[in-house]
């Protein structure tokens, strides 16, 4: 397996990773669901480099998970809006964030509460099974090879 063709695998793991695995396109990815949505406004809060950011938010561009909006013509400046595609996304940064909140956190608590608008209370990420509703743990499910795995690869 070589990096520079991750999107190509046969490993919806490894084509995900490919696009959204570095950690500054992560940091972008958390940005745009606190709303952010211009260059300058990006940069200044993550301290990114211009060409890094540039970058980084011309591929989420490609990939179709951001889509470029201009807001002003002279000069010409773009917002970024998550797609559908990015919104999708949403589900694993909230994980991430609850992984950092119970594993990397300190004994000042959690930097960010998430409430959910709906019935106004504090939440925590919960996956659980589209069929059943029940939360899933690793050792509760069993992987099966699917029809878009190539069997010449173990």
């Amino acid at each position: 397996m070589k990096w520079d063709t991750l999107d190509e695998e046969p490993c919806s793991l490894s084509r995900a990773v490919a696009v959204i695995g570095d950690r500054w396109t992560l940091l972008i990815l958390r940005e745009c669901f606190l709303r952010v949505r211009r260059f300058e406004a990006f940069q200044s809060s993550l301290q990114i480099t211009r060409h890094l950011l540039s970058e980084r938010l011309k591929k989420l561009v490609r990939f179709g998970i951001l889509r470029r909006v201009p807001y002003s013509e002279s000069p010409k400046r773009y917002e970024y809006i998550l797609t559908q595609k990015g919104l999708d996304l949403y589900p694993i940064i909230m994980a991430m964030v609850h992984w950092g909140d119970t594993h990397m956190g300190d004994e000042r608590g959690r930097p960010l509460l998430h409430e959910h608008k709906i019935c106004g209370k504090l939440f925590d990420p919960v996956m659980v099974c589209s069929e059943c509703g029940e939360p899933l743990q690793a050792r509760q499910v069993h992987v099966h090879a699917g029809p878009g795995r190539d069997q010449a690869v173990g």
